[in-house]
C-alpha cells in the first residue's frame, strides 16, 4: 500500500504542509464529506478562493466560523491564516446565550457559515443581529485565485481561540498558538507511527479541539484521506466504515458505544482499522471489551484538554493497558503534584500537570484565569489539568477524577469516575453519572444517575449491591436515580454540573 506520508517535514508550519500537497499530489483525494469529494488540488484552490473572500469580509484580526463537521472547516481554517486571521470555530450545539456570550467576548464581527447550519439552528436569528454572516455557497469560486504562496508563520503567533466550558462557568477562550497545533500534529505522528496511515474517519465536530487536530489538520499535514459524516448516525458511520476501510478513527466512548447496538455491523466491517482512538471522556471497560468481542477491534485510549491541542498521551496497541491513557507524546512532560504543589513518586495519586510546545499560550481576555492555571516548580511553568491520576513505574499514566469534583466522604477522598465505571458493568446499565450530595453526617454522599440498556428493568437495589461488591463501603451511591437520557456536552461527555442541576 502506498504510503501517504512521503516524508515529513516536522518544522514547516502547517498551512505551507497542507499546500504543498496540492502541488505534489494534486490529484490525490485529500477529503470526502456528505456533499463532495476534495481532491488536494481543490483544497489548495479553494483556499486561496477563501482567502481572497475574508479579507474582503473583516478588517479585524478574527473570524468566527460555524459550520458541520465537513470539509468546510479545515479549508475555512486555512484560508483565515492565508488571509492573515486568526479562525475562530463555533460550537454550533451552545445554548443561544452561550454562543452570544462566546460572539461578544471574541469580538469578532463577520460569521462564516452554510444555509443548512442555520436551518438546522433555527435560522439566522440564532446569530446577533449586528454580526455579519456569510454562506460559503454565495460565495464564488470561478477562475483563478490570486495564489500567493504564504509566508512563514512563525511558532508564537496566534493560531485559534477554541471556547470550552469545562464542567462549570461561562466559555473561555483557549488561545492556541500555531507552535501549539504542529508540534502536537507531529507528535501524534510519530508517537503511534501513523506515516503509514492512508485513510480516516469520524464525526468529531471541528469546534472541538479532538475534531480540530487529530482528525482535521492531522490527516491532511500526512497528505491522507480524511472522510467526514456530519451527523452522527450509528448505521451510517458504519456503512461509511465498510465503504472506505479507513486505517483511523476517531470518536468519543458514547460513539464506540452506538456502533456496538448496530446490527448490521460485522466483524469484517472493522477488519481493516489499525488504529481506533477513543477520546473526550473516560473509555468504559465494557465498551472496551464489547468491540473486541464483537468486532475483534482493539480501541485505544488518549487523552488531553483543548488546553494542550489536544493530546498529551496515548495507548498503543502493543502496550496499552487495562484502565491507561497511554504513554506521553513527544514533548510533553507530565509532573504529579499533591496538594501543596509537592511532586509525587511514580505510583502516587495527586494532580496531573503538564509543560511541554502543545501547552496552551492563555486564556483570552482573562489574565487572572491563565495566571491561576500555571504554577511554577523547578523553575518550570505547569499547566494545571484539575485532573487527578498517577504514572506507574513505565510511564503509562492513569486518569482517576476531576480534583473539582472529588467528594470527601466522611474524611475520605472519593472520585465519581471510580464509582461510575463500577455501575456501568452492571449489566442493565448503558451509563452513569457520579455527583455529590449533601450529608450531616458524612458532609457529603455519593449519588448516581442511571440510563439503562433497552429492555432492562432498573433496579436500585441490585445496582447498589453491584457496587458494594466492587466499592468502598463509603464509595457506594446512597441514591440511584434513573433518567431517559444522561445531560452530555458536544462530544457526549456527560456533564455533572447538569446533574447537580436534576439533584435539585
Amino acid at each position: 500500500m502506498l504510503k501517504a506520508v512521503d516524508y515529513i517535514d516536522a518544522t514547516m508550519d502547517l498551512l505551507r504542509t497542507i499546500l504543498l500537497n496540492g502541488i505534489k499530489h494534486p490529484k490525490r483525494i485529500a477529503i470526502i464529506d456528505d456533499r463532495k469529494e476534495y481532491s488536494y488540488f481543490t483544497v489548495m484552490a479553494a483556499v486561496f478562493h477563501l482567502a481572497r473572500h475574508i479579507k474582503a469580509m473583516t478588517k479585524l484580526d478574527k473570524i468566527g466560523l460555524l459550520l458541520p463537521t465537513s470539509g468546510a472547516p479545515p479549508l475555512c481554517i486555512l484560508a483565515a491564516w492565508q488571509a492573515g486571521k486568526t479562525p475562530l470555530p463555533l460550537n454550533f450545539l451552545y445554548a443561544k446565550e452561550e454562543l452570544h456570550y462566546v460572539i461578544a467576548h471574541s469580538g469578532i464581527d463577520t460569521i462564516i457559515t452554510v444555509g443548512p447550519m442555520l436551518d438546522f439552528l433555527g435560522g439566522a436569528e440564532i446569530i446577533p443581529a449586528n454580526i455579519k454572516v456569510v454562506k460559503i455557497e454565495d460565495l464564488s469560486f470561478k477562475g483563478l485565485p490570486p495564489i500567493r504562496w504564504p509566508r512563514k508563520i512563525s511558532d508564537d503567533e496566534l493560531a485559534t481561540i477554541l471556547y470550552t466550558s469545562g464542567t462549570s462557568g461561562k466559555p473561555k477562550g483557549v488561545m492556541l498558538s500555531h507552535g501549539n497545533l504542529r508540534s502536537d500534529v507531529y507528535a501524534c505522528i510519530d508517537h503511534v507511527g501513523l506515516v503509514a496511515a492512508n485513510t480516516f474517519v469520524g464525526v468529531l465536530p471541528q469546534f472541538h479541539s479532538f475534531g480540530l487536530t487529530a482528525l482535521s489538520l492531522l490527516p491532511l499535514a500526512m497528505g491522507a484521506k480524511v472522510v467526514y459524516q456530519a451527523r452522527f448516525v450509528p448505521h451510517k458511520l458504519v456503512d461509511l466504515i465498510r465503504t472506505h476501510k479507513p486505517d483511523v478513527i476517531m470518536a468519543v466512548p458514547t460513539m464506540y458505544s452506538a456502533m456496538l447496538n448496530v446490527k448490521t455491523a460485522k466483524r469484517e466491517d472493522f477488519a481493516s482499522i489499525q488504529h481506533a482512538v477513543s477520546g473526550g471522556e473516560p473509555l468504559p471497560s465494557t465498551v472496551a471489551q464489547g468491540f473486541i468481542d464483537k468486532f475483534g477491534c482493539q480501541l485505544t485510549e488518549g487523552y488531553g484538554l483543548t488546553e494542550t491541542s489536544p493530546v498529551v498521551s496515548w495507548a498503543m496497541r502493543t502496550n496499552a493497558r487495562p484502565g491507561s491513557v497511554g504513554t506521553l507524546v513527544g514533548g510533553a512532560e507530565c509532573l504529579i503534584v499533591d496538594d501543596y504543589d509537592k511532586a509525587l513518586a511514580r505510583g502516587e495519586q495527586g494532580e496531573i500537570l503538564f509543560a511541554g510546545p502543545m501547552v496552551f499560550k492563555g486564556y483570552f481576555k482573562d489574565e487572572e484565569q491563565t495566571k491561576n492555571a500555571f504554577v511554577e516548580i523547578g523553575g518550570k511553568n505547569w499547566f494545571r489539568t484539575g485532573d487527578i491520576g498517577k504514572l506507574d513505574a513505565d510511564g503509562h499514566l492513569y486518569i482517576t477524577g476531576r480534583k473539582k469534583e472529588m467528594l470527601i466522604v466522611g474524611g475520605f477522598n472519593v472520585f465519581p469516575r471510580v464509582i461510575e465505571e463500577c455501575i456501568n458493568n452492571h449489566p442493565a446499565v448503558k451509563e452513569s453519572g457520579v455527583v455529590g450530595k449533601h450529608d450531616d453526617a458524612r458532609g457529603e454522599v455519593p449519588m448516581a444517575f442511571v440510563e439503562v440498556h433497552e429492555g432492562q428493568v432498573f433496579d436500585e437495589t441490585s445496582i447498589r449491591d453491584f457496587c458494594r461488591k466492587n466499592l468502598a463501603n463509603y464509595e457506594v451511591p446512597k441514591e440511584i436515580i434513573r433518567v431517559e437520557t444522561l445531560p452530555r456536552g458536544p462530544t457526549g461527555k456527560v456533564l455533572r454540573r447538569k446533574l447537580k442541576e436534576l439533584k435539585q
